[in-house]
């Protein structure tokens, strides 16, 4: 099989849920451009739009909004592409949310908003896309689901984002525990983001940009086409024997820290 086969996300049908800003965007705009048939959902019906017609000038887009912190959303999410589509080939789980306070104040309502979006949604929206996913798998190719960690989740964070930090240690292991569950029609594996220029991070990056530079081995913050390589890498042909994996994609900050 040639390299362009081989790497080739050509012809399939991905949801990326977040997918109107940041790593999500970054995400949908290389299937997009990869030829892919992308459904971008946020909750906001006007980004979803405004997002879909950017990215239909380089491929195929459409939006799909909703809010999926609560079960009944995630249900609906997947009916509505269910509607569209016989068959989901790629499912990334991006949308997540973040929360910061000190260890004294720290709310418990920042640990239900947290860890509903960020590890309840990727379980209940996986679930519900299941038959849709089975529906695209084929011999040797099976379908894919690629959930968005951190490399919060896999070492100590510097700041003070109690349960995000869990979240995301949360959804590494979900990735493993759904890749044993769901094989052999669906791979499940996550991606590690480290620093990412998003709208998550910009506060982080306005503050600390030469400090995450210095840390980082390989001397930058990461480029949109860093996240686009490893999301099309795992939903192509060239991923199809990858399950259960985490996959750092930091510039080396959390392996060699």
């Amino acid at each position: 099989m040639k390299p362009q086969q081989l790497f080739s996300v050509e012809g399939k049908v991905a949801l990326v849920t977040g997918g109107t800003r940041g790593i999500g965007l970054m995400i949908a705009r290389g299937f997009a451009e990869g030829g892919a048939r992308v459904y971008v959902s946020s909750r906001k019906a006007e980004d979803c739009e405004r997002v879909a017609a950017e990215l239909s000038q380089h491929g195929e887009c459409f939006a799909l909004p909703a809010d999926l912190a609560t079960e009944a959303e995630c249900r609906r999410l997947a009916e509505a592409l269910a509607a569209r589509e016989p068959a989901l080939h790629v499912l990334v789980n991006n949308a997540g949310t973040n929360w910061g306070a000190a260890f004294a104040d720290y709310p418990d309502s920042a640990w239900d908003k947290v860890l509903a979006l960020n590890v309840k949604s990727v379980f209940h929206l996986t679930r519900a896309l299941a038959p849709r996913l089975e529906a695209a798998a084929r011999p040797g190719d099976p379908a894919r689901v690629i959930n968005i960690g951190s490399i919060d989740g896999l070492a100590v964070p510097a700041l003070e984002t109690y349960a995000y930090s869990a979240s995301k240690a949360a959804a590494h292991h979900l990735t493993r525990v759904l890749a044993r569950k769901l094989a052999p029609k669906i791979t499940v594996n996550a991606i590690a983001p480290g620093p990412f220029e998003s709208k998550m991070m910009a506060a982080t990056l306005d503050r600390f940009r030469d400090v995450i530079v210095q840390g980082c081995p390989l001397g930058r913050i990461g480029e949109p086409e860093d996240m686009a390589g490893v999301a099309i890498y795992l939903a192509s042909r060239a991923g199809a024997y990858v399950t259960g994996a985490v996959i750092p994609v930091d510039g080396g900050i959390a392996t060699t820290r």
